[in-house]
Parts: structure tokens; C-alpha cells; sequence
């Protein structure tokens, strides 16, 4: 018997925005604590990353944390400007850059795919890859074959597991179910949830990017225009952090590109609506916990909205027959409409109607997390903690001779 390999392990947040962040940083969170022996590293690709990173371990834990920064050499930095108006090329080029530094490590824990090219395209095949994921929805994407390239994956409930095996994507001994560690993420940083100056409803209009999904680019202006027009409703407007970032948004899914709309100044400073296009606010559960209603069509921060019960609606802009198909579960959580022009009705008749909805609330949301054995980013740590025990005493790989 070996003596067990001392593995180098990097937490990966490689992306324009800090959306992914609160996923991960509660499981790095409680790595650290729990797991004080494995040699972890924090690398992050921008300040703002890094920042919410540390928001959520705490001052104390950040300090004694490494952190590593992934930039873009200075020719690149260029193509990146002009390029990533429409693709995710700095992402690509922060993996092509740093290769050598990211080919001392044995294990990435990442929220995303794209890091899975430092095996697949720039032949680093000695990395093991552990996805965490970074939401729980219902959207077919979900399911994508590149899942089943990870060595390891943490699910959040009884859906996920059964959808990823239905499609092949993960088997017995290389997942485990952890629930939902974002619920977990306390920003140190508690944000002022006064938003509004007055105690009328609050409703979260939450539209995502995709550009055959999202309501936004049918139906966005027109919500906006119904709740400027309705001063006793407030509104806020926060939309995926992904959908104002670029002005061009392409579906590879659905084989649709658009341009994105962009924000009527109208509705700037108006004193029921509040705007929020894409801070640490927007990806913090800051919103879904504050409001009292919910208006979205795809995003899974539903199921964040959902961790307490209350009333929903959807916005059906792309004449999606959606009944009965499980990539629109969580529209059996509310009243789905096909047009703007009974919005504010429903939006008033909504507490009163939300009893009808509460079982498939319920259930849609039992389905999704399983949260039996404690909580999530503990039971999250400790499955990494034993994949990677079980690789440091497994054979390190050995490029075979050419």
C-alpha cells in the first residue's frame, strides 16, 4: 500500500460575473474549517469574485486562506474587449493563460464546465474535476452531456439525481446529494433591505438572459411600464446578472441569437421600482428573500424565492407548451400568462390565489433539494473531503509514452 498523496486543490471562480460565487464559497467555507489538512487554494479571475468570496468566509477566515489571481496576458486582454460583447472568450483565455500554473494542481472544485477544457482541449489529463453546480432549475441545459467528463458532482435533490442518470451523465460512487449550499452563504456584509419607502408589496421581476427563454426581449418593457403605472405595487427589477453583461445573447439550445433590449431611462429613478442590473445583491438571495411575489419565466432563483412559500407568476413569451414537460416544473408554482395586459391583476389577486398553488410549490421544491443529514455545505465539504481521500490514496495518472 502507497503512501496517500499530499493532493493541490484549487476552488475555480473563472467568470465575468460573481453569480457563481455563493454556490461554491460555503462549501470552500466549511472545507477549511472541517478539513484543515487538504492543501486548498481560492483562485479567482476578477476582484469582484474575490470580494464576494470573501464576504463569505468571514474576515478572519479570509486571511488565512490563499488566494491565487487568473489574469489575461495584455494582447489578449484586447480580444477580450471586443470578443466578449458576444461569446465567453475571457474565460477561455484565463485557462489558456495560466496552463502552467493550473497544471500544478491534482483537483478543481468548479460551478461550471468550462474549466473542463484544461482536460478536453489543452491536455492537462491528470486533473480530476469536481461540479458543484450553480442552480437548481428545470431548464433542458441542465442536463448537458459534458457533466458526465466530471469525476465527481454534487447534486442538490432527488431530480437532479434522476434526470442526470436518466441521461447517463453520472454514476453510483461519483455523485453525491448535498441539497442546496447557497442557502448557507451569509454575506459579512449585511445589505440594507430598505429598499423602498413605504410598506407596499414588493415584487422581484427576475428575467433571464436566454434569448429564446427570457421574457425580456418581448415583454420586459411592457412589466416595467405596468408597474410605473402602479405607484401603491413596488417593484424590483433584477434581472440573471448575465442579461445586461452583454448586448448580444446567443442560444446554442435553440439555435437563436438576439439583441438584447436595453433599459428605457424612464423608468430611472422612480420611487416604486428599484434597479438592480447586476451587483452582489443581485446573486445573494438579497432580493428573493426580500419580496413578497415573484414574476420570472426560467431562471432556477425561483427555487430560491421558494425557500419560503409565497405567491408566483410567469411570463410565457416564447408560446412554450409547457404543461406536462418537466423543464417547465416550475411553472406548475403559479399562474403562467401569455401577455403583460392582466399583470397588475394578478399581482393583486395573487396572495389570495397562492393556497391553489402551494402543493406544487411544495412539491416542486421537495423534489429539487434534499436537505435530510444536516446542513448542505456541510454535507457538501465532507463528500468532496472523501473523493478526495479516496484519490490521494488511488495511483496518480501517468502520461502513457509516445
Amino acid at each position: 500500500m502507497h503512501t496517500p498523496r499530499q493532493l493541490k486543490i484549487g476552488f475555480i471562480y473563472n467568470h465575468e460575473v460573481p453569480h457563481q460565487v455563493a454556490h461554491t464559497a460555503p462549501i470552500l467555507k466549511e472545507m477549511l474549517v472541517r478539513h484543515p489538512h487538504l492543501n486548498i487554494d481560492v483562485l479567482t479571475s476578477t476582484e469582484d469574485q474575490k470580494e464576494l468570496v470573501c464576504s463569505g468566509l468571514g474576515p478572519e477566515l479570509s486571511r488565512r486562506t490563499n488566494f491565487v489571481d487568473l489574469d489575461v496576458s495584455k494582447i489578449d486582454k484586447g480580444i477580450v474587449r471586443a470578443a466578449n460583447a458576444v461569446a465567453p472568450a475571457r474565460r477561455v483565455l484565463v485557462l489558456k493563460h495560466n496552463l502552467e500554473l493550473l497544471s500544478s494542481y491534482d483537483v478543481f472544485v468548479v460551478p461550471e464546465s468550462t474549466s473542463l477544457l484544461l482536460k478536453t482541449q489543452f491536455g492537462l489529463n491528470h486533473l480530476k474535476f469536481v461540479l458543484t453546480h450553480h442552480g437548481a432549475g428545470d431548464r433542458a441545459v441542465a442536463q448537458k452531456s459534458s457533466i458526465r467528463d466530471f469525476d465527481f458532482v454534487l447534486v442538490a435533490g432527488e431530480k437532479d439525481e434522476k434526470r442526470h442518470k436518466e441521461h447517463g451523465l453520472i454514476r453510483d460512487g461519483h455523485y453525491a446529494i448535498a441539497g442546496y449550499p447557497k442557502f448557507d452563504f451569509v454575506p459579512h456584509v449585511p445589505a440594507n433591505l430598505d429598499m423602498f419607502e413605504n410598506d407596499n408589496p414588493v415584487v422581484l421581476y427576475n428575467p433571464h438572459f436566454d434569448p429564446h427563454l427570457s421574457s425580456w426581449y418581448d415583454m420586459g418593457v411592457d412589466v416595467l411600464d405596468a408597474f410605473a403605472k402602479t405607484p401603491d405595487i413596488n417593484l424590483i427589477f433584477a434581472p440573471h446578472i448575465m442579461l445586461f453583461e452583454r448586448k448580444m445573447h446567443t442560444s446554442v439550445e435553440h439555435k437563436r441569437v438576439r439583441l438584447r433590449k436595453n433599459l428605457p431611462k424612464r423608468f430611472e429613478n422612480l420611487p416604486n421600482i428599484h434597479i438592480d442590473l447586476g451587483s452582489a445583491r443581485s446573486v445573494d438571495m438579497t432580493y428573493t428573500r426580500r419580496a413578497d411575489i415573484y414574476i420570472g419565466d426560467v431562471s432556477s432563483q425561483i427555487y430560491e424565492f421558494l425557500e419560503k412559500r409565497r405567491p408566483t407568476i410567469f411570463l410565457n413569451s416564447h408560446n412554450a407548451d409547457w404543461a406536462g414537460n418537466p423543464f417547465y416544473t416550475n411553472w406548475t408554482t403559479g399562474p403562467v400568462l401569455d401577455s403583460v395586459e392582466n399583470l397588475i391583476e394578478m399581482v393583486r389577486q395573487a396572495k389570495e390565489t397562492h393556497e391553489e398553488y402551494l402543493p406544487a410549490q411544495n412539491q416542486a421544491f421537495e423534489d429539487t433539494f434534499e436537505f435530510s443529514g444536516g446542513k448542505s455545505s456541510v454535507k457538501a465539504a465532507d463528500a468532496i473531503a472523501e473523493f478526495l481521500n479516496q484519490e490521494a490514496h488511488s495511483e496518480p495518472f501517468v502520461e502513457a509514452a509516445q
